[in-house]
């Protein structure tokens, strides 16, 4: 079966890739001349882990190929799989369908036989039947389906989730869209996937109702570590004695400085949006997103608090700036509310990160000094702060790390590290949700039970 792979951003070079891993012939389409001429030379456009070396293989065995020529690619294919950005408008948050709908009349006119189209693109509700529309007034001859095939894919793990994904998600309108649909993701549900076939509408809010629940549990335990700060409790417990409720589990519990990324921030925006078009009130998802934008700016005044107060003057080595570890992604990260507050209030930032600098660049311009690695950011620093929970953060050199700090600050809004070992090393850690450890200051507990597993 041939395939067309209309956008080569993260879900469409990812899901483009791994359809020919499983044998299938693909040709990833591309309007960007440039990043179609690296791709052909290997050279990624993203950060993810195992996609290079699939891009070579599948190249190599004539599977995968890559193109700027969409009406060839669609004529020659049987399912065309549309995966095109739909960034927040700035007027409401709704997502931009702009390219979306210029794509879906290009393929249109170059549909020459039955066709599959298969929207993968993140949407509102009702756009998948105002696309189908699109395609039959653009090209009234035109043989085709259409069908709704949101992604879940998590960046850092995009391959493993499309290869074995806790589900597949298909909204049809007939049984030809039915079993195509099928037979291309039959090498999937080998492996033991299952499909769930939906309305389009039905499709439409799952990938939003999702997303948003997950977003809407960042919050409440974001929510309940600043509790525990207060109190004496350690989320780290708490989180973990939560997770273990089978009706609960423990995924998206771990406490830090507020969700980014592609999905969580503009998906829950639209669904905010979308329930206030239909009059609906959607009182939880708008606390969600007012509360995850507060933590973030609440980062800044914690990190300011911990320096006594005022940090004019004073160097500030930062370890993390993507918004998650695994990928070069900056948007939405929480660096991106953290710097320039810190930076506003006159500190002068040296930072690293293993894969998001280049990207950084574009957003922090001449403000921060770009080290090589985390040893030279903190030289001489007055602190450390670490935003991002890359691994390699997570075995410093405790020793070395306090040799070249100036002061031993060291505000860690990951909690990668065990306070007990902070405390033996002698420094100033501050984490999230956990009392402070301040040299000179009695130990909290002599029991020392934090982050003991349960057996």
């Amino acid at each position: 079966m041939q395939i067309a792979v209309i956008g080569t951003g993260y879900v469409g070079l990812v899901s483009g890739v791994c359809f020919s891993e499983f044998g299938f012939r693909v040709t990833c389409v591309d309007k960007d001349a440039d990043k179609i001429a690296k791709l052909q030379q290997h050279i990624m456009p993203i950060y993810e882990p195992g996609l290079e070396q699939l891009v070579i293989s599948n190249r190599k065995a004539g599977r995968l190929s890559f193109t700027t020529d969409l009406a060839q690619a669609v004529s020659d294919a049987e399912i065309v799989f549309i995966a095109v950005g739909t960034p927040p408008n700035e007027t409401d948050g709704m997502p931009d369908l702009t390219a979306l709908h210029i794509v879906a009349k290009e393929v249109a006119k170059a549909i020459s036989s039955y066709t599959l189209v298969v929207n993968k693109s993140t949407v509102p509700l009702g756009t998948n039947r105002a696309i189908s529309k699109i395609i039959a007034q653009a090209n009234p001859d035109a043989d085709f389906d259409v069908a709704s095939n949101p992604e879940f894919l998590r960046e850092g793990s995009a391959i493993k989730d499309f290869m074995s994904p806790d589900r597949i998600v298909a909204g049809v309108d007939s049984k030809r869209a039915h079993d195509y649909l099928n037979k291309i993701y039959e090498p999937i549900c080998l492996n033991g996937a299952k499909i769930l076939f939906t309305t389009f509408e039905s499709a439409e809010m799952i990938k939003y109702a999702s997303n948003s629940l997950l977003a809407a549990r960042i919050a409440f335990i974001n929510e309940i570590a600043d509790l525990c700060e207060k109190t004496g409790a350690n989320i780290r417990d708490v989180a973990r004695g939560v997770g273990l409720d089978n009706r609960i589990g423990d995924k998206f519990l771990q406490a830090g400085p507020g969700y980014g990324g592609s999905c969580f921030p503009k998906d829950t925006l639209a669904l905010q949006q979308m329930a206030r078009n239909n009059n609906v009130p959607s009182q939880l998802i708008e606390a969600t997103i007012k509360s995850n934008n507060d933590r973030k700016d609440n980062m800044a005044r914690k990190i300011i608090a911990a320096n006594g107060g005022d940090i004019s003057g004073k160097n500030i080595c930062v370890l993390g700036l993507t918004f998650k570890p695994g990928t070069d992604d900056m948007r939405e990260s929480a660096s991106l509310s953290i710097l320039p507050a810190l930076i506003k209030a006159g500190a002068k930032i040296s930072a690293y990160d293993p894969q998001g600098m280049k990207e950084a660049v574009h957003y922090f311009k001449d403000n921060v000094t770009w080290c090589s690695d985390s040893y030279e950011a903190m030289k001489d620093a007055d602190m450390l702060l670490i935003i991002t929970e890359w691994n390699e953060f997570r075995s410093l050199d405790l020793k070395k790390v306090k040799s070249l700090l100036r002061k031993p600050l060291v505000v860690d809004l990951r909690n990668i590290y065990k306070r007990q070992d902070m405390k033996a090393h002698g420094f100033h850690y501050v984490s999230i949700g956990r009392q402070e450890v301040i040299p000179g200051e009695p130990w909290i507990s002599d029991l020392n039970l934090e982050d003991e597993w349960v057996a």
